[in-house]
């Protein structure tokens, strides 16, 4: 048998004990809003929410909790190495509740955007807030970060992840940061939302 079509047969074989996903594939990057619980993220309700709409795309986790927005710089090949169709880039929230510099973590962000910008993926953008107790002086900067680099780069906005969540009853953890599993399936419908217009049923 020639050598090359054993390798095709050989790859083609492996590929099927693998399980060789084909989809198109949306990465969620962010930090433990994206990583969420097990069963209970809401990259994994999105999952489920493109399979039952007919769309056919693989939705991937690189979610990390904890993560800053320099973290998330440090982690920009492994979101590449899944060759995104769309990155939701949900980053910003551990550098607000640390008090770390505003003009920081827009950096991080910027330099974030611009490492993902390649042919072929789109970008969205999911915008942070703070708690009240941070105060005007240090939340109004914070939260310009979004749109401005939305509008900076031509990303896609959400301009708060959490905006059909964050202060409905019985949608959030006991922690007042984080949702529960209902909460993270609101998520996933927010994100569906702003998703739908770029995404096609195969």
């Amino acid at each position: 048998m020639p050598l090359l079509l054993l390798f095709v047969l050989s790859f083609a074989h492996a590929a099927r004990l693998h399980g060789a996903d084909a989809r198109p594939v949306i990465v969620a990057f962010g930090d433990s809003l994206t990583a969420g619980r097990p069963g209970e993220s809401f990259p994994e309700y999105l999952q489920k929410d493109l399979d039952s709409r007919g769309y056919r795309y693989r939705v991937v986790n690189e979610g990390v909790a904890g993560d800053t927005t320099t973290d998330g710089l440090a982690r920009v090949a492994n979101v590449l190495a899944h060759k995104p169709r769309v990155v939701l880039l949900e980053f910003g929230g551990n550098d607000g509740l640390r008090g770390l510099p505003v003009t920081a973590t827009r950096a991080n962000l910027e330099k974030t955007i611009f490492a993902l910008r390649k042919p072929g993926i789109t970008i969205m953008l999911a915008g942070m807030t703070l708690p009240p107790n941070y105060g005007p002086d240090y939340i109004k900067p914070f939260e310009q970060i979004y749109p401005d680099l939305a509008k900076k780069y031509g990303l896609r906005l959400i301009p708060f992840l959490l905006a059909d969540v964050a202060l409905v009853p019985g949608l959030m953890s006991p922690d007042g940061i984080h949702p529960n599993a209902k909460g993270a399936a609101r998520v996933a419908l927010t994100v569906l939302k702003a998703l739908e217009p770029l995404l096609r049923k195969n």
